[in-house]
């Protein structure tokens, strides 16, 4: 009878984005998109100013779908806070983005809507973008 193996947890550390995207690198859903064109860490909230920035342009029209979520907790230790103790608590969460991401997809408006749209939430993000149709 073979016994199940014990799983180890470990922490989650902060790593390296490395190489480009393989997943998300094309549209899915949308005729237009946003595509990264840099690697770096997309906090919660620059992802929330950018849909409202989105929303806030089209008034109710087209739909938009985003194509990422940040699913990697980020940990801080308080100020002044001697060494040991343990790892910190949560802060916020990020999703880690690659070269060559699709960020957002719109659908069901023109295209120089969705550029100008796209063009106001890139404003909003710390990655370089490129604006891409299907």
């Amino acid at each position: 009878m073979l016994l199940p193996k014990k799983v180890k947890y470990r922490k989650m550390m902060k790593g390296r984005i490395r190489g480009k995207a393989v997943r998300k690198i094309s549209l899915s859903f949308g005729e237009f998109g946003l595509k990264s064109l840099d690697s770096c860490w997309v906090t919660s909230k620059q992802i929330e100013a950018s849909r409202r920035a989105i929303m806030h342009f089209l008034k109710r029209g087209g739909k938009l779908w985003i194509r990422i979520f940040p699913d990697k907790p980020i940990t801080t230790k308080g100020a002044e806070v001697p060494m040991g103790g343990g790892k910190g608590a949560v802060d916020h969460y990020v999703a880690a983005v690659k070269k060559g991401m699709i960020l957002f997809e719109l659908t069901g408006i023109t295209e120089e809507q969705a550029k100008e749209a796209l063009r106001l939430a890139s404003h909003k993000l710390p990655v370089r973008t490129l604006f891409i149709k299907g």
